[in-house]
Formats: C-alpha cells, sequence, structure tokens
C-alpha cells in the first residue's frame, strides 16, 4: 500500500503537468485557429475588394511563369520545328513576342530560312491559318499549348501564337481586360492583313483566351471583319460566374458578402468578359470545345455561353456548334488537345467554315 501512494506522489505532479501543458497547446490552437480564420475570411476579402492591382494578379496570373528560362528565340529547344519567333508592336507601342509555325508540308523545304521567307510563306498560304489565344498563367511555350500546335502542324495548318502584355518575352505594360483585347485584335489585324482574304484564318480560344477572342471578335465585327471562325476551347460565359463557380470560389460562396467582395470590384474595374454579350455581335461559325470533368471552369458555364450563343443566332448547327467531351476520358481543362476525336471536329468544322466562306 505505501508503494502505491509512494507512486502516485511519484506521477502526479508530471500528470498535472502534462495537462497544464495540453491546455495551452489547444489554447495555442485556438488563437492560431481564429487568426488563420480572420485573415482569409476578413483581411484577405478585404485587400481583395479594394486592390486593383490584386484583382489583376489573380485573374491574369502573368507572374506564374511556366516553363522557367525558356528561350523564345530559339522554338526548337521546346521542340517546335519549322518554327520562327519574332516581335510585333501594337498601335499602343507594347512589344509582343509571337511564333509563326509552318504546317506540316512545309516542314523539309530548305527555301524557308529568313523571317522574308516566313512571312511570304503566310502571305501565299495554301492552308488554313490558326491564330492562338492561350488562357492566364505561363506563357505560348506552355506545354499543352506545344501539344495543340503539334496538332494543327500535323493537320497541316499554319499557326501563329503570341503572348499577351506581361507574359512570356512580350513587353511589361498595363494589364487589363482592354489592354490584352487590344494586343490582340492587334495581331489579329495584322495577319488578316498579310493573308487579304487568300487563305481561311481561325481564331482559337482557350480558357481565359476565350473571353479575350469574343471580345475581340465582337470589336471587329463593328468594322465588318471577321474571320472564318472561332474555336473556344473550356469557355466560360461571363466573369461573373466564372469567379462564382471557380472551385476557389466554394470556400467563401456560402458568405453573405461573397457577391460584394469578390464579383462587384471586378466588374467596376472592367475586368468582365462578357462572352455572352460578345457572341451576339460575331457573325462567323463558332465551335465550343468542353470537357465534362473541367474542374477550373465547370462545364455548366460552357453550356451557358453555347445557349446565349442560340439565343441570339439560332438554332443553326452550320453557325453554333458545341462538342462535349465525356469526362471518362480524363481531359478536363487543359488536354482536351488529347482527345481522340478532335482532329476530325476539327477538320469538319474548318471545311464547313470555309465553304459558307466562299459561297
Amino acid at each position: 500500500m505505501q508503494t502505491t501512494y509512494l507512486l502516485l506522489a511519484a506521477i502526479l505532479p508530471f500528470a498535472a503537468l502534462d495537462i497544464w501543458y495540453t491546455k495551452i497547446y489547444l489554447f495555442w490552437i485556438m488563437k492560431v485557429s481564429i487568426f488563420t480564420y480572420l485573415v482569409i475570411f476578413g483581411l484577405l476579402p478585404i485587400i481583395f475588394h479594394y486592390s486593383y492591382a490584386f484583382q489583376k494578379k489573380i485573374l491574369f496570373l502573368n507572374f506564374v511563369q511556366w516553363p522557367l528560362n525558356v528561350d523564345f528565340s530559339k522554338p526548337e529547344s521546346v521542340g517546335m520545328k519549322g518554327t520562327r519567333n519574332f516581335y510585333l508592336k501594337t498601335d499602343e507601342e507594347v512589344k509582343i513576342g509571337l511564333w509563326q509555325i509552318l504546317p506540316q508540308s512545309l516542314l523539309n523545304d530548305s527555301t524557308i530560312t529568313t523571317a522574308n521567307d516566313y512571312e511570304a510563306v503566310l502571305k501565299n498560304a495554301k492552308q488554313p491559318i490558326f491564330l492562338y489565344m492561350h488562357g492566364n498563367s505561363g506563357n505560348r511555350a506552355s506545354s499543352h499549348r506545344l501539344e495543340l500546335y503539334k496538332l494543327f502542324q500535323n493537320l497541316d495548318y499554319h499557326v501563329i501564337c503570341f503572348d499577351y502584355r506581361g507574359y512570356g518575352d512580350s513587353e511589361e505594360a498595363e494589364l487589363s481586360e482592354m489592354g490584352v483585347v487590344n494586343d490582340s485584335k492587334y495581331v489579329l489585324e495584322w495577319l488578316l492583313k498579310i493573308v487579304n482574304g487568300t487563305t481561311p484564318v481561325f481564331v482559337w480560344g482557350h480558357s481565359l483566351g476565350t473571353g479575350v477572342s469574343t471580345h475581340v471578335l465582337a470589336l471587329l465585327a463593328i468594322k465588318k471583319v471577321q474571320p472564318a471562325g472561332l474555336f473556344l476551347e473550356s469557355p466560360f460565359n461571363n466573369i461573373a460566374d466564372e469567379l462564382s463557380e471557380h472551385p476557389l470560389a466554394q470556400i467563401f460562396k456560402h458568405l453573405p458578402w461573397f457577391h460584394w467582395i469578390i464579383v462587384e470590384p471586378f466588374y467596376d474595374n472592367f475586368l468582365r468578359f462578357e462572352s455572352d454579350k460578345h457572341v451576339e455581335k460575331i457573325q462567323c461559325p463558332i465551335m465550343i470545345l468542353h470537357a465534362e470533368d473541367d474542374n477550373i471552369i465547370p462545364f455548366a458555364l460552357g453550356e451557358k455561353l453555347f445557349k446565349a450563343a442560340i439565343n441570339y443566332h439560332g438554332n443553326n448547327t452550320n453557325s453554333i456548334q458545341m462538342t462535349r467531351i465525356d469526362a471518362l476520358y480524363g481531359l478536363g481543362h487543359k488536354y482536351i488537345c488529347r482527345y481522340k476525336n478532335l482532329p476530325n471536329v476539327i477538320k469538319s468544322f474548318v471545311a464547313k467554315a470555309h465553304k459558307n466562306q466562299t459561297e
């Protein structure tokens, strides 16, 4: 019995000390949790609401440059054959970096070496030309974009791709919706002027690039200028719905101030990308491509854009089409370029659009 008392006398102080440490630890965890909650759901949203710079960084993600250390002057270093690097200066004096990619049938043409040769090939192109407008983050050398260029190349199409201001090796300039739209509009008008109606030009926008391309084509429609067709890969209908439906937004969406804090500032600062309104003015055929398992821009937003286009232009499959890609393929937001039926979808659309343009 005496031994038991001695053991208890020895253990109890340590047990009491253990309980004390546990209480301190739990108190510390509670303080950290409260602080974290206040920062995430209080301070950061307020900063976001009042900081235009923060809104632009979140939307454009141009600071996320991947891959790193690309030598854009050597496209072959990232596996692009038959490609020249060049630059254009827009009417806003912004220097834009571009690549011109030759179609498969011209890859072994030893006479195409200089910038003048490449431009002459473009001017006298016999094959369709695709102008690619990329999404946010990365640059024109990002891996999923390279895959798509090579698909176009294998289909024997010419490709022009470029980086908006502040992306890749393009010049730093004030980022805004109208900024990237004006850069893209300049490039498209430059291309249409070179081609001068001799071969069809198609615009391909991906993700944020769908918002850019629809805005560009709506502006050009006012001048009665349109390409042969428009492809919208993984599009959203407008930035308000995209902000509301983005996976990261679900953390905040239940809070009563969500719309005021997150959505309204974008509209107040003219970061709207209202494709569902711009599509009304576009007169060329449109093909929407969207994967059901897109976890960045939900498939439902692509459907909303499709329905808006149908409402404006009527249910004419030669004018407005949508290709729904089953989630079973696992292509998500970036890899529709791997869809096994995509080459047939593209060729069929190009043939119909070119036929309509020449009739």
